[in-house]
């Protein structure tokens, strides 16, 4: 079986931000969907979904981020509109509550990292990304 991995990170690898508190952590996490599932059920339920919120069209895809979505900037504006909001909120809560997917999520402490390998350290966001592809290979 073949599987399609979706990773994003909050945060940055930057270690010599770590002594900052809002730049202390990087987390990676990865959505772990079986590959045909995503062709038949996870793209067209996503399509279909930004196709009556937001009039997607397949020359302008729209990108689902999260940044864009709770502040309603382009192409969200729709949800400045609390009635949509609300409908766009349940909509897609429960589109992943149907769904089947894995989640794994991997969160690294840079400050921790830089003090305990003062010699060789990994790069932080490749260190997580290992994590990652070491959980899911062997889960």
């Amino acid at each position: 079986m073949k599987y399609r991995l979706y990773i994003d990170e909050v945060g940055n690898p930057d270690l010599e931000s770590s002594e900052n508190p809002n730049h202390r952590f990087l987390s990676i996490t990865g959505v772990i969907f079986e590959l045909n599932y995503v062709k038949e059920v996870v793209f067209p339920e996503l399509e279909s979904l930004k196709q009556e919120f937001f009039k997607s069209h397949p020359d302008e895809p729209i990108i689902l981020h999260r940044k864009e979505i709770v502040n309603a900037k382009h192409p969200f504006e729709a949800l400045k509109n609390d009635k949509i909001r609300n409908k766009f909120d349940k909509t897609l809560l429960s589109l992943f509550e149907k769904l089947e997917y894995n989640v794994i999520t991997v969160c690294l402490d840079k400050k921790t990292h830089k003090e305990t390998y003062t010699t060789w350290r990994y790069d932080p966001y490749h260190y997580c990304l290992a994590i990652i592809l070491e959980r899911h290979l062997f889960s």
